[in-house]
């Protein structure tokens, strides 16, 4: 017998696939971002060694990163979920 998924349990389902797929595919080390050195270190200090430590977490209060080092940070972390799925 066949069991038909409610549309809220598929929707649910597959976010948590998209998630779980986000943690994977962020398990790099930060140098695949192309950083400055400055941001880095900051990160490293505050330690973020992956890409997926920076996910869920609050980066404008990490030490060393201001506005200018936050926007740069957030574009590269948009460019690399935008090309990895």
């Amino acid at each position: 017998m066949v069991e038909v998924i409610k549309d809220e349990k598929y929707k649910e389902d597959l976010a948590h696939y998209r998630n779980v797929l986000r943690y994977m595919e962020a398990n790099v080390p930060l140098q695949v971002l192309c950083l400055p050195p400055a941001i880095e270190k900051a990160l490293f200090a505050d330690g973020c060694l992956r890409v997926y430590d920076l996910i869920n977490r609050d980066l404008a209060k990490v030490k060393g990163i201001g506005k200018g080092r936050l926007d740069l940070l957030a574009s590269r972390l948009d460019e690399f979920f935008s090309i990895s799925i």
